[in-house]
């Protein structure tokens, strides 16, 4: 399955980050250290554009909702922090159902950006599998840790994650 495409534009107090095609599992270690990079170079609000975004798995999901935590632990609508803008009613309704909608600000809207944005092209990461791996375990232990019914859904998932990054683990 195509990952999906990861395009980023910077603006003085904000990063977008507009996500085409399907948000996976093989996208997720590179969105994931994405996020992390920017917020580490000091932005704190940042505008994910949905349009284009068909679909988003679990792992991708549990990545966002991690993410979405981090930046706002209250769970309270906050002015900076993470703001979906134009996601598709299906992605809403997963969030919702995961228990993690609450993290974000939903908007729909067309992207109006400030004239002083710029591009960036964000580097792939080229993860392993096992960098794939590990990061669909702690993306589902998010899930879990998110809701009760989360472990239900997804324990069996995280089971198996685990068992198949202590194997590759051991044959590396």
């Amino acid at each position: 399955m195509a990952a999906a495409n990861l395009s980023v534009l910077v603006g003085k107090n904000f990063a977008c980050i507009k996500i085409a095609g399907r948000a996976n599992f093989a996208t997720s270690p590179d969105f994931k250290t994405l996020l992390h990079e920017l917020a580490q170079k000091g932005f704190g609000h940042f505008i994910i554009e949905l349009s284009e975004c068909v679909l988003m798995d679990s792992t991708f999901l549990g990545v966002l909702a991690g993410f979405g935590l981090k930046l706002n632990p209250s769970g309270v609508p906050l002015e900076r922090g993470v703001e979906l803008l134009n996601a598709s009613p299906r992605v809403t309704e997963l969030l919702e159902n995961l228990g993690a909608l609450h993290l974000f600000k939903i908007s729909v809207a067309p992207l109006q950006l400030p004239a002083d944005v710029k591009t960036c092209t964000p580097e792939s990461i080229n993860p392993t599998h096992e960098e794939i791996t590990r990061t669909s375990l702690e993306a589902h232990q998010t899930l879990m840790a998110m809701s009760a019914e989360n472990v239900t859904r997804f324990k069996d998932v995280a089971q198996f994650l685990a068992e198949d990054l202590r194997s590759l683990e051991k044959s590396s």
